[in-house]
Formats: structure tokens, C-alpha cells, sequence
């Protein structure tokens, strides 16, 4: 028996889904200063769908205007995914959502006491009638419905239950488990996840934030635990330090947790890219699965290792996630990397001549204090055939 086979086996039954839902139109926008455009939320929602996620939060339909209007765009493109709105646990914002034409809604209300006491300012018994009263609403009216307890990883875990079953009675189709304020461990994640669905038996949604850099191993956790839905962000966009990111999360269920995953990962850097040029959020070139230097190998050993085989350092191909593999030369790189790196502009260097030209990039990439281009390692070359035929073995000579 491999790792893999374990990791899949203990907590899932063959053929088991877990569900995707993407609310980069919703909570996403949500992070402080940003702001999509109608055409770039429609755009984003297009996308969505051809990587084939299950559910697109699309926005909040109570706030009107441009809003609501959007939304009703993106029901009329006829995408595969579910469209779902976000809405109060009150009514008049269930009706709202319902004009927009969109066929699941998310209910959301506090269930933690420093939220019920200071924010909603009422009581535990006021969130559930609320919520049971909204649900039943929604559901009178055919729609999905999800069910949002805020700040539920701060919540009383006797509460949080009973709201659970509340919530389940009166017709709800799951539970978002929300850590808020991203307070969760992996291993309390599992904790809460497992006591809820013991108790409960109703779907659950993973809704993770990264204010600890967490989000992502804690919504993987909820699901080890048994939560089969999986709230993400394109990027990791989100309040704060963001929410669990869409591409992390489905190539760790895929790669981590062995799970058959049918979305198109190709897609992965593309959109990468325009949700990161529609934010104004540079995307980093470390950004895990779909930063630039994922693919990337400079040190000597590590470039050897993926040229005679790129399974070495590599836990999946770049072209998977829309990158192309790089072999960078500078301070660290190996004569493998320089052979490999030269063989790309049809030049064949001997062992000999790619120990030269390695110490020279070497010591042109310490005097810049970065990698080198391939023009600087064309130059070095060039440099490197006028000594040779003259006899000068002294690099830099003027």
C-alpha cells in the first residue's frame, strides 16, 4: 500500500465528488480596494465554467444596480455551473436573489457569540428562527440552499450543532463551515468537521481564510474529515489575507489526497493572470501551483535531476497548469543546466567549454545578484570564443 492510497482510502468511499464552489465574484471582490467590472465578473464567470467548477458565487443581488444586474448577465450565459447568490438571512434579500433568476442561494448569519452579542446584537435563539425562517422561504421557491455560519470556528460547538440541524430540518442542502478569521489548525479543522457531520449528516462546505496562511491545509483537512464541498477563490483572492485558493486546493485534492479531480487545470495560469490583472493584485512569482518560479530550477542538482527526469523536483508537469518548465543559469546552476540551456540555441558545448562559460555566468550572476538573461549568457559566449581563439583565459580582460 503507497502513502497515496492511504491518504484516499481511510476517508473517502471509492467514487466519492468533492464539489468545487468559487466565489471570486463575491468574496473575492470583497478584499479592501478591489472592484470588477461588469464585462471582467462575466469574464471571470466564463472561465470559471470552462475549468468546469460546480458553483459560482456570483454576488450579492440586494445591493442593486450593477450588481444585480451582473448577475442576471451571468444566469443568461447558460454556463454548466450552478449560479448561486449571497443574501442575509432576511427575506426581502431571498427575493432579490430569486429576480436575478439564480437557481441556488447562500443564507448566511453569525453563529459565535461575540459576533451574535456585538454584531447582530441579538440572541442564539433569534439567529435560528432567522435562518430556519429564511431557509424555508428559499426553499418554498425551489432554489439550493446554503447554509452560512459565520464565524463558525469561533462558535460553541453544542450551538453550532443544534444550528446545523435547524438548519437541515427546514431544508438546507448544506452547511458552510466559515473560519472567518482563519483561527483554524488542520487538526481542529478535522475536530470540528468530523463532530459536525457525526452529528448532523449534512453536506458541508469548507469556507476557509488565510489570515494564519492556513486556508488551504485547513479546507484539505475539512475534507479528509468529511466535507465534500469546497468554497475557493481564484488566486486565493479574499477579505484580508484572502481565502483558500482555487488552484491549491484542486491539485492538493488531486496530487495530496489522490482524488479523480475534473476540472481543467490547463486553464490554471491564465486565469491566473486576468483575475491578478483585474484585482490590481500582482500575482507572485512564488505563488504556489501557479507562480512563475514553480517551474523554475537554477540550482545545479536540482536542474540535473529534472533534465534526466522531471519527476525529480517536479509533483506534476507545468504544461497541467498552463506553465512552461525553465532552467535558469546563475550563481548555483550546474554544466547540465548550461549544456541543456546552450542546446536550446542549437549550440552543442563539450564538457570542457560548459565548465568555462559556467564560471563566467557564475561570476556575472554574483556581480548582478540575479539570474541571467538570454542575451548576457549570448554575450558571455561570444566573449568566451573571442579568448578562446586568441589564447586569453582570463576572463574580463579589456
Amino acid at each position: 500500500m503507497t502513502w497515496e492510497s492511504m491518504n484516499r482510502d481511510w476517508f473517502l468511499e471509492e467514487g466519492s465528488k468533492v464539489y468545487v464552489v468559487d466565489t471570486t465574484l463575491r468574496d473575492g471582490e470583497q478584499t479592501a480596494g478591489v472592484v470588477f467590472t461588469n464585462d471582467e465578473k462575466i469574464k471571470i464567470a466564463s472561465y470559471l465554467d470552462q475549468i468546469g467548477v460546480d458553483q459560482i458565487e456570483a454576488g450579492i443581488p440586494v445591493m442593486g444596480g450593477f450588481e444585480k444586474e451582473c448577475i442576471k448577465a451571468i444566469v443568461g450565459l447558460g454556463l454548466k455551473a450552478s449560479i448561486m447568490a449571497w443574501n442575509r438571512a432576511v427575506i426581502s434579500d431571498i427575493k432579490e436573489s430569486i429576480s436575478c433568476g439564480v437557481d441556488a442561494v447562500a443564507i448566511s448569519i453569525s453563529t459565535s457569540d461575540i459576533h451574535i452579542e456585538h454584531k447582530l446584537q441579538t440572541t442564539r435563539q433569534e439567529v435560528l428562527n432567522r435562518m430556519s425562517d429564511a431557509v424555508k422561504f428559499a426553499k418554498d421557491h425551489g432554489l439550493y440552499v446554503s447554509v452560512n455560519a459565520e464565524d463558525a470556528s469561533r462558535s460553541n460547538v453544542e450551538f453550532l450543532t443544534e444550528f446545523a440541524l435547524i438548519a437541515k430540518h427546514a431544508g438546507a442542502d448544506r452547511l458552510r463551515f466559515c473560519d472567518t478569521v482563519g483561527t483554524l489548525t488542520p487538526l481542529s479543522t478535522y475536530r470540528y468537521i468530523k463532530t459536525l457531520i457525526d452529528a448532523v449528516g449534512l453536506n458541508i462546505e469548507m469556507h476557509t481564510h488565510n489570515d494564519f496562511g492556513m486556508a488551504t491545509a485547513n479546507t484539505l483537512s475539512g475534507v479528509y474529515a468529511g466535507a465534500n464541498y469546497v468554497g475557493v477563490t481564484v488566486n486565493g483572492l479574499g477579505e484580508r489575507a484572502g481565502n483558500a485558493c482555487l488552484q491549491e486546493v484542486i491539485m492538493g485534492l488531486k496530487y495530496l489526497m489522490g482524488l479523480d479531480v475534473p476540472y481543467n487545470t490547463r486553464l490554471f495560469r491564465e486565469i491566473a493572470e486576468y483575475v491578478a490583472e483585474a484585482s490590481g493584485r500582482i500575482l507572485p512569482l512564488s505563488k504556489p501551483i501557479v507562480g512563475s518560479n514553480i517551474f523554475a530550477h537554477e540550482s545545479g542538482i536540482h536542474g540535473d535531476g529534472v533534465l534526466k527526469n522531471p519527476l525529480t523536483y517536479e509533483v506534476f508537469s507545468p504544461e497541467e497548469v498552463g506553465l512552461e518548465r525553465q532552467i535558469v543559469i546563475g550563481k548555483h546552476s550546474g554544466t547540465a543546466a548550461i549544456r541543456s540551456k546552450f542546446f536550446e540555441y542549437g549550440i552543442q558545448l563539450t564538457e570542457s567549454e560548459a565548465q568555462d562559460i559556467l564560471a563566467r555566468a557564475r561570476e556575472m550572476s554574483i556581480e548582478k545578484k540575479r539570474s541571467l538573461f538570454d542575451k548576457e549568457l549570448g554575450y558571455i559566449y561570444k566573449k568566451y570564443l573571442e579568448e578562446k581563439k586568441r589564447g586569453d583565459k582570463t576572463w574580463g580582460r579589456q
